[in-house]
């Protein structure tokens, strides 16, 4: 029997309210959404801006909650105010921009500021803190100011306060767009390391090689799901639907028309590298 989800959206609609100068009939920004992600489950999102997908996670997050249908997650209904503090402490968000969600000055006090505001224990809360900036790489950055980290550093940072807050799920609102190519590369690597580990991933990209690492992949059209499906079947259909496929897919494809690597190698650097320069 299949486990109940970790987070269940039925029949969801949102429309965000109107202002008294608009006119005629405005589409809700989500309608007929039918979802359920499961334990250790990673999701990725795509679709063109205003597809909808920010105001999906935040329904996740109870940071919006439903005008019609219903999102629960663990159990608990997202309409109940109640329950918002459990629920976001569940799953977690990361932002686009990690300097939004900065809140003090040198690194360990940020990590700290979500456990303290949920009344976690101070020992608790220490050993939080070690665990999630040894997770993402900056323990040795603890005592460092905010302002001098790097791009993905700060990115990372914010993962830890996410992390922090010990979620079972964590939701990326485009948090790698803002970064370049390494730091990039930097969260994805992090990102596998936690869905490894058992963590549910619920991803937002415009980067469609990022997919790959993805169990689902749900394409989003004017407030609704209108495609769900593997990575490999994702990409397949990207320049049906307009879309350029990345150089990487490109390359990979071209290695498989040419047996230069097996089938079902992983469509990324470090499997096309593998399956190049098996090791010894």
């Amino acid at each position: 029997m299949e486990s109940a989800p970790l987070c269940a959206l039925s029949g969801v609609e949102y429309a965000y309210s109107r202002s008294p100068e608009s006119e005629g009939v405005e589409r809700p920004a989500l309608y007929g959404i039918n979802l359920a992600v499961y334990e250790g489950e990673w999701i990725a999102l795509m679709g063109m801006n205003g597809s909808g997908k920010s105001t999906l996670v935040k329904m996740m997050n109870a940071l919006l909650v439903p005008t019609q249908g219903a999102c629960c997650v663990l159990g608990m209904d997202t309409r109940d105010p109640q329950n918002a503090l459990a629920i976001r402490a569940s799953v977690a968000m990361v932002f686009q921009n990690p300097e939004e969600q900065s809140v003090a000055s040198m690194v360990e006090e940020d990590v700290a500021f979500g456990p303290e505001n949920t009344s976690v224990p101070t020992e608790e809360i220490r050993r939080r803190v070690e665990w999630a900036l040894d997770v993402v790489g900056l323990h040795d950055r603890r005592g460092s100011l905010v302002h001098a980290l790097s791009g993905g550093q700060k990115q990372r940072l914010a993962i830890a306060g996410a992390l922090a807050m010990k979620p079972r799920c964590l939701i990326l609102d485009e948090a790698t767009s803002m970064l370049d190519p390494e730091g990039r590369a930097e969260i994805m690597m992090l990102l596998r390391e936690l869905h490894a580990s058992g963590m549910a991933i619920v991803q937002i990209t415009h980067a469609a090689e990022e997919t790959v690492y993805a169990d689902r992949v749900l394409f989003l059209r004017e407030g609704a799901i209108a495609w769900e499906g593997s990575p490999a079947d994702f990409l397949n259909r990207l320049e049906s639907w307009g879309f350029e496929k990345p150089p990487l897919v490109r390359v990979h494809e071209r290695l498989l028309a040419a047996r230069k690597i097996p089938r079902g190698t992983r469509c990324d650097v470090d499997g096309i590298v593998e399956a190049l320069c098996p090791s010894v």
